[in-house]
């Protein structure tokens, strides 16, 4: 689970990535170069796929090991690795 700190962090990151789609969004309405943008998407995804790598590590330290002492390690495993298979679509 997020601690109060890695939350705040967490909004910030967030804040930024919404401000990159605002940015991706306005130069598509000013007929950027394609390349333009799309290294802009790329930037975005890269920061969002930094939020998701934050939230899994948080959750693997705190979640998957509440689960392994309270012998319930191969479901919470399971879980994660269900989540880890989506990152390789």
């Amino acid at each position: 689970m997020l601690n109060d700190k890695e939350k705040s962090e967490l909004r910030v990151r967030l804040k930024k990535v919404a401000g990159q789609i605002n940015g991706i969004d306005k130069m598509m309405d000013e007929g950027r170069y394609c390349v333009d943008i799309l290294q802009q998407i790329l930037a975005a995804r890269a920061a969002l796929n930094r939020v998701a790598l934050i939230i899994l590590e948080s959750h693997a330290k705190s979640c998957v090991v509440s689960a392994i002492r309270e012998d319930r390690a191969e479901q919470s495993i399971d879980e994660l690795m269900d989540v880890l298979k989506q990152f390789t679509k």
